[in-house]
């Protein structure tokens, strides 16, 4: 299953890591200066959960980020969900 949240559809971003040498100026150096910028994966929060639909009277399996939980908690299973598309 790919790293994506089913029910806000956030998924892995690409960005950079710098890489730093020198000392601070206010440490007594003369300043830090970016000698690379380096690949990175940003991987979103997502956890597997079995969300227990009252509508339904079942347990559904969903993949979801820790921000579309709460949106979960908020809105209601079911209403969610079928926005989603998952019911």
């Amino acid at each position: 299953m790919a790293r994506v949240c089913q029910i806000t559809g956030v998924g892995v971003t690409t960005g950079h890591h710098i890489h730093r040498s020198g000392k601070a100026k206010k440490e007594g150096g003369i300043g830090r200066h970016i000698t690379k910028r380096v690949k990175r994966k940003i991987l979103p929060n997502l956890q597997t959960k079995r969300i227990w639909v009252q509508e339904l009277k079942k347990f559904v399996r969903v993949k979801l980020s820790a921000r579309a939980l709460k949106t979960l908690d908020k809105n209601g299973a079911f209403a969610t969900l079928k926005g989603a598309g998952l019911i």
